[in-house]
């Protein structure tokens, strides 16, 4: 078994090898340790404009993965998705060489700063780690920031800092997040997911559990009161507790008086029971309305400007692939969304119904096989509002098909109740569809968290207005 890793225990002249560099956490660790001075490398299966940046900075880069790669290594990364008989992993492990998990590097490095703030939930962790992003850079904290998709104002999804504040998801899966100890963690909802991993709700949000003891004692925790589960959670907590939510009877900090401004999301926020001052959010939906919250607790926290603080969600105005607007089709507005649970959907989808326009198609990708069978009844009615619904085929990511389920079975399902449901095969007869079918007025969104996002590419090709 691997001691425990320490930062500190690494020397400038070590060489430290991630295995899939070109992923968004770990092109990311690539950077920090390459910008702290220490020699890179690393491997995937294609290089990406990530990876050439990487390169620019001083990384080796080698397409492909072999044994050979990783023989001068101080360090091998690697993440959950890499499988004991990935030949670089393997040949780390037979050569003794150290061999540590992502969020163990990512936990490690997270201890050099005095506040790290580990924004944790089953939906919502990048919307609120972006918008807690825009908070403290507007009140010149000046921190690290790593989030799980391309943030406008950062201009990627990393940003080096120089002071105190450390900003990250904590990714429940593989119970990863438990390879942190932060100063404060947000817990925003904890439905259960990844039951390829978890063995049931129970095992799921006991995980959550484990990770909020792990919370720095002169810390705190933000929860979600509106959220029973959470709460559940957080109950017996021996930190600080700041509840954040809309509807619950005992909160630190809420939203009043919601409303419809000029086609904005605006709210009251109040904190301590007293009105403080207007929030603006260019963003739909009663899901971020919570994300916002959750960003607002943690200043509040932290003892920062909260006027200030409200004033910069104000400049938010969305992450890549979070109902990300691309582009128009044939007329009819093109959106991509990274929803893959019935919850996300159904989400997303009330905010797009919001937005008045007269049909909403959708093309959803289900991510895993797993998932789709665990899900399969809350995918057959997360659907509502959704005028055509396009299935493409599951996005297998790291399983394999054994025939139990598939997106024609979950097509004939979601039929049954009433909407106009299709399974198409080809990424390009979906796109020739629409092209054929849609109009304008109209609104076409691409959602699920595989490749699905190439056909939002395909159908605004030469429009991006």
């Amino acid at each position: 078994m691997n001691q425990k890793f320490e930062i500190d225990n690494l020397q400038k002249g070590d060489k430290i090898h991630f295995i899939g560099v070109g992923g968004v956490s770990m092109s990311a660790l690539a950077e920090i340790l390459l910008v702290k001075g220490f020699h890179v490398s690393g491997s995937d299966r294609e290089s990406s404009p990530g990876v050439r940046k990487l390169e620019k900075l001083g990384l080796t880069f080698y397409l492909g993965q072999q044994a050979s790669h990783v023989m001068d290594a101080t360090l091998v990364v690697y993440t959950a998705a890499i499988s004991d008989d990935n030949p670089e992993l393997a040949a780390a492990r037979q050569q003794g060489i150290q061999t540590i998990g992502r969020s163990e590097l990512l936990g490690a490095i997270m201890k050099d700063y005095p506040y790290s703030i580990a924004v944790s939930g089953t939906h919502g962790k990048t919307t609120t780690t972006s918008m807690l992003s825009e908070i403290l850079l507007a009140d010149s904290c000046d921190p690290t920031i790593l989030v799980g998709g391309n943030l406008k104002t950062i201009g990627g999804n990393l940003k080096l800092g120089q002071g105190p504040y450390f900003l990250a998801e904590a990714c429940e899966y593989c119970r990863s997040f438990l390879d942190f100890y932060p100063y404060c963690a947000v817990v925003l909802n904890a439905e259960p997911d990844h039951l390829d991993y978890y063995k049931d709700k129970e095992d799921y949000q006991g995980a959550f559990r484990d990770f909020v003891a792990q919370v720095s004692y002169d810390g705190f925790l933000a929860v979600n009161a509106d959220d029973a589960d959470v709460m559940d959670i957080a109950a017996g907590a021996d930190m600080k507790l700041i509840r954040f939510g809309i509807t619950a009877a005992h909160l630190d900090v809420a939203a009043r008086n919601i409303r419809q401004e000029k086609g904005k999301t605006c709210y009251d926020l109040e904190i301590q029971n007293n009105v403080l001052t207007t929030v603006t959010l260019q963003v739909s939906g009663n899901h971020n309305i919570l994300n916002s919250l959750a960003a607002l607790t943690v200043a509040y926290g932290l003892g920062l400007d909260m006027h200030k603080s409200a004033r910069a969600l104000a400049n938010y105005s969305g992450v890549d692939r979070r109902f990300q607007y691309k582009g128009r089709c044939v007329g009819a507005d093109v959106y991509d969304d990274y929803a893959h649970h019935p919850t996300e959907i159904k989400a997303t989808l009330s905010a797009a119904q919001q937005l008045g326009y007269r049909k909403i198609w959708c093309v959803f990708q289900p991510h895993t096989y797993s998932r789709t069978k665990e899900f399969f009844g809350g995918f057959a009615h997360a659907f509502e509002g959704v005028d055509t619904l396009i299935l493409a085929d599951i996005y297998a990511a790291r399983e394999i098909d054994d025939g139990s389920v598939s997106s024609k079975m979950l097509a004939g399902e979601i039929k049954q109740t009433g909407i106009s449901t299709f399974y198409m095969k080809e990424f390009n007869d979906i796109v020739a569809y629409l092209k054929e079918n849609a109009a304008p007025g109209e609104l076409i969104i691409t959602m699920g968290a595989g490749d699905v996002t190439k056909i939002s590419d395909m159908l605004t090709e030469g429009d991006r207005s």
